[in-house]
């Protein structure tokens, strides 16, 4: 049973451990984008502070748009320091290539420049989701990484079987490597012992990640853990009845989607409690602009607000406070700081950033393991022709 696991655990791995250094080393690239980012473009994301009063968001965009063929903008970062750029993204292009975005100031709409390193992560993220197959998140190349997960926390339980110990209440023999031994001994001892230290961080990693792969596995965890949703409401406003109403809807949707309205019902939700707001355009021809809100010393990316508003109107569509959310659902609207280890700080990044970059060796050392046995095993075979004991 155990010689059959064995083949099993090594086969496996052989076959997936490209792939899963790929992911691994992609993922260690990316957990400390922010912070390397905000170095890079210090200088851009600073302006001075005015006593003049900032632009509203559609004066920006209009300024932004006048001053370069960026293409159409479908996102507004607005941030409530006075000494920090406002950021604008674009749609795709027809050929499906995303633009750069770019800073501005806020107080007179000079565009600044576009980030540096945006570029760069966008194609490592694309590697880690996707391996930078056709369709980003609706390809295959999803499904394939998502399968890899699964098989990870497979070779993960397996792993443990393998290299139970005789001695299995000593701390020591569980994770303490013998670095007295050589060639085969000094790589199962690697192997088995890092395997054990970072065992509890790839578990973490695998399954949150497993919510960007499988649509049922997000759905599953949903019902977990978050309270049964209302039957939803309609997200589009219903058209006004009347000839007059419909002329005004006619009218109101020949005009480019704006900004402004949109912002002066955020502030009046949120007033000074935000320290930026991010106000994204929907993809089709809707009406309703998302809003996600980070609040003030907030230290963690996914603990944000939502709202939904109607940027023809300026109605409140729909608010999601993170702090009206249950354990559960904080949990869930979390998964990505889980899934990086930044839940528990610089420190949790850290552990997670190191244990990602380690994917690589348990490619090399169970190659050296393999290669070892089936060496091993061409030694202690009998030559051909010749009788042993009993034939």
């Amino acid at each position: 049973m155990i010689c059959a696991l064995l083949q099993v655990h090594s086969i496996a791995g052989l076959a997936l451990a490209l792939l899963w250094a790929v992911v691994g080393l992609t993922g260690a690239t990316m957990s400390f984008e922010d912070e390397i980012q905000a170095s890079l473009n210090r200088d851009l994301t600073h302006v001075d502070a005015s006593a003049a009063q900032r632009l509203s968001p559609d004066e920006l965009v209009a300024r932004v748009e006048a001053a370069g063929d960026f293409g159409k903008v479908s996102a507004v970062t607005m941030p409530a320091d006075p000494t920090a750029a406002v950021r604008i993204r674009f749609t795709r292009s027809e050929g499906g290539a995303q633009p750069s975005s770019v800073y501005a100031d806020p107080y007179n709409g000079h565009v600044l420049g576009s980030p540096r390193g945006e570029d760069f992560f966008a194609t490592v993220r694309k590697l880690h989701r996707w391996l930078l197959l056709p369709g980003d998140g609706n390809g295959y190349g999803r499904t394939i990484t998502g399968t890899a997960a699964i098989c990870l926390i497979l070779m993960l339980m397996s792993g443990m079987v393998l290299r139970w110990p005789h001695r299995a209440t000593s701390v020591k023999v569980w994770l303490k490597p013998n670095l007295s031994l050589r060639g085969r001994g000094l790589h199962r001892s690697l192997h088995a012992v890092i395997g054990t230290w970072v065992l509890p961080v790839y578990l973490v990693i695998t399954l949150t990640g497993l919510t960007y792969s499988f649509e049922w596995y997000k759905d599953g965890a949903k019902w977990l853990l978050a309270r049964p949703s209302p039957s939803a409401a309609p997200m589009q406003p219903k058209a006004p009845r009347g000839v007059a109403g419909a002329r005004t809807d006619i009218a109101d949707a020949a005009k480019p989607l704006g900004f402004d309205r949109v912002w002066a019902t955020f502030l009046r939700e949120q007033g000074d409690r935000y320290a930026r707001a991010l106000l994204t355009l929907p993809a089709g021809a809707g009406t309703v602009v998302r809003v996600r809100s980070w609040p003030r010393g907030g230290s963690l990316d996914t603990a944000r607000d939502e709202f939904r508003i109607d940027a023809a109107t300026g109605r409140l569509i729909s608010a999601d406070l993170y702090y009206d959310r249950t354990f559960g659902e904080r949990i869930l609207a979390s998964v990505l700081d889980i899934h990086r280890g930044a839940i528990l700080g610089w420190p949790g990044k850290l552990a997670f950033m190191l244990a990602a970059a380690l994917m690589p060796l348990f490619a090399a050392t169970g190659l050296l393991l393999h290669l070892s046995r089936r060496r091993h095993r061409r030694v202690a075979a009998p030559p051909v022709g010749h009788l042993v004991p009993g034939e």
